[in-house]
């Protein structure tokens, strides 16, 4: 684990060094054509917080250029079958607007450490990339809505529950009130391996979540975040994997998880969010609690 942190702090520590000066909800980069005009206008507590926790589906309607490096300490139920222990998560998400509607997501990727009672193993997750269409905007008004579309590839380690394939379809909703904050993301996720090791289910993952831009360089946020599975098909793990894989389990144990934190803005375009986060009812699974640590750093 400590290389694994090492290398997420040296990144961190040398993009620091080229990133521009950039807005925290929409790109200066675009790849095609330009940056829309209207969000040069608009005041700075108008910004919206990016998602911090549920890091693979929490997805806002905004079209960025940023790299989100990810860190995630999750504790594990002790009542669940594997035993007390822990889940470690290292990752970098990267995003880029192609047009000032159109965005590229690489929403999954890293490597995980798990030491419990009754499983230890470490290995990388599977990769997750898609597509967003920011297909309302009225930045006046605070309101955005956008379509997604995303493909798990199979290509992390079963050893740490992995090698899932996955369709990912969501939808966001975003709106402001000057310096008050609300979103919502609703993802449908489509099992489409039949032979996973794991099992597969078709399930629904949404977020909800709000922040209020207390000053130029601070946001509380809160956040719920819920995945229901719906069926059990070809299970082989007898408890729901939540964001952390698809086990083909769960249709009758949902997981509800809330989480509070904020985010710091000490430069333009760098912003350092951490959230702390627990499951708020009462089923037996992998997860207890959960801190969640990331830096954007916008382009």
């Amino acid at each position: 684990m400590h290389a694994g942190n090492r290398l997420v702090m040296l990144t961190a520590a040398a993009l620091l060094g080229v990133a521009g000066s950039a807005g925290a909800q929409h790109a200066k980069f675009v790849l095609f054509g330009d940056p829309d005009p209207a969000f040069a206008e608009q005041p700075k507590e108008q910004t919206f917080v990016h998602p911090c926790t549920a890091p693979y589906f929490n997805e806002n309607s905004f079209i960025t250029t940023d790299l989100r490096l990810w860190y995630v300490y999750q504790k594990f139920d002790g009542d669940a079958p594997l035993g007390d222990g822990h889940a470690q998560v290292a990752a970098a998400e990267v995003r880029v607007a192609l047009t000032d509607r159109l965005q590229l997501v690489a929403y999954k990727d890293g490597y995980m450490w798990i030491d419990s009672d009754n499983l230890e193993e470490d290995g990388w997750n599977d990769v997750a990339a898609g597509l967003k269409w920011n297909f309302y905007r009225d930045v006046p008004g605070q309101f955005h809505m956008a379509v997604g579309a995303g493909y798990q590839f199979p290509w992390g380690d079963a050893d740490v529950l992995q090698n899932d394939s996955e369709l990912r379809f969501w939808y966001s909703i975003d709106k402001g009130f000057d310096r008050l904050h609300f979103g919502a993301t609703l993802n449908a996720l489509l099992g489409v391996d039949e032979d996973d090791r794991w099992g597969q289910s078709d399930r629904l993952h949404w977020d909800l979540r709000a922040d209020y831009r207390l000053t130029d360089w601070f946001s509380p946020v809160v956040e719920l975040n819920a995945t229901h599975s719906l069926d059990d098909r070809d299970a082989t793990l007898p408890f729901q994997g939540g964001d952390v894989g698809n086990f083909g389990r769960g249709e009758d144990d949902p997981i509800f998880t809330a989480g509070a934190g904020g985010e710091l803005r000490p430069f333009e375009s760098v912003f350092f969010r951490a959230m702390w986060e627990t499951q708020v009812n009462q089923e037996d699974n992998l997860y207890d609690w959960r801190v969640t640590l990331s830096v954007v750093i916008a382009f």
